[in-house]
């Protein structure tokens, strides 16, 4: 895999592409969109068949585009180049995992090894910050890659080539975060299914950055051997992850943020005991509850990132300002009624 700085070459795309119908017609370039997500609650303990609860984030977003290229010697290859503040630098794990899921679209839409590859991906999307960024650049590059081709891809064959990336970047994924990036509306997620859920309130959802980088398979690898070191611990923490994360669809569904906050922060304070929590998040969760917030959390694998914020409209300024002051980098707002009728 090479990393270019440049425009977008393209040429004709390869002869099993070119009998594609009407309707679908392969384009000279090709986009594809997804965008960030939240973690409600759940959090690793969903990968042990626990429910999370996860929130589509569209505040936050990449494009990809794609095309083909001449390039001399480099016949279905694929190039990546990154653009966008926070794509400057990308992990080798994270192109590896690109690189394989091309590889797997090629051959799942019956695509022959044709020309050259040019991809192009703009991110806002902050990395290692559990927002999704991962499966998001992987959502965006499939669409991409199918609007190319002028092929239809099913929401199951989209799904199962964003987790081929995300598990080689994190290890085995539990899918929550490839589903969510593409949702419209919060999520129920559980052993492989995913079902929208009903929001019956106007409160808000403050996340903040804390601006250090997290590690999902660092989290999973600490969590992992918590549990193997002390006996039962994996059993009563998959046990009250479920009954904390059962509650909030009734609470949410009948307007009761009140409930949905205090769940939060109860689930908060069972990722701090499983030492996924770090001094920056400790001071962001208490500021955000000395603003009267409903309740906070970190959010997502843990030992950085972010922390979301439950609030009622009115207390979201202030809550945000106590956010900053506690050392949160950037923060965004996403209204929970809005983004079920306006996605």
């Amino acid at each position: 895999m090479k990393f270019r700085q440049g425009e977008l070459n393209t040429s004709t795309p390869p002869a099993s592409v070119a009998g594609t119908a009407e309707s679908r017609r392969a384009r000279s370039v090709g986009t594809g969109r997804a965008h960030a997500k939240s973690i409600l609650l759940g959090e690793h303990a969903v990968v042990y068949g626990a429910p999370a609860l996860a929130l589509p984030v569209p505040q936050l977003s990449i494009t990809a585009s794609a095309g083909f290229s001449n390039r001399g010697g480099e016949a279905a290859g694929v190039s990546f180049t990154m653009t966008g503040s926070a794509w400057k630098q990308v992990g080798t794990q994270a192109s590896e995992g690109l690189r394989r899921l091309t590889t797997d679209f090629r051959a799942s839409m019956g695509i022959d090894e044709g020309p050259h590859l040019d991809v192009i991906i703009d991110g806002s999307i902050p990395l290692g910050r559990g927002l999704g960024s991962s499966a998001a650049c992987a959502r965006a590059v499939v669409l991409a890659l199918a609007d190319l081709c002028g092929r239809e891809v099913s929401q199951r064959t989209t799904f199962d080539l964003v987790q081929t990336a995300e598990n080689v970047m994190h290890g085995k994924a539990s899918g929550v975060d490839a589903v969510t990036v593409g949702a419209s509306a919060p999520l129920l997620f559980q052993a492989g299914e995913a079902r929208t859920l009903r929001v019956g309130c106007d409160a808000l959802f403050v996340i903040a950055d804390s601006g250090a980088v997290g590690s999902t398979k660092e989290a999973v690898d600490k969590l992992r051997e918590r549990f193997r070191l002390h006996a039962g611990t994996q059993e009563r923490f998959v046990r009250r992850a479920s009954e904390l994360t059962g509650e909030p669809v009734a609470a949410l569904a009948a307007g009761q943020p009140e409930e949905l906050g205090s769940l939060l922060t109860e689930y908060h304070g069972l990722l701090r005991e499983a030492g996924l929590s770090t001094d920056r998040i400790e001071a962001m969760v208490s500021a955000a509850l000395a603003a009267d917030s409903l309740g906070a959390k970190i959010t997502g694998g843990g030992l950085g990132g972010c922390v979301l914020a439950l609030t009622q409209p009115e207390q979201a300024r202030e809550v945000t300002r106590r956010l900053h002051e506690a050392g949160a980098v950037q923060t965004w707002i996403v209204p929970l009624r809005r983004l079920v009728t306006h996605v």
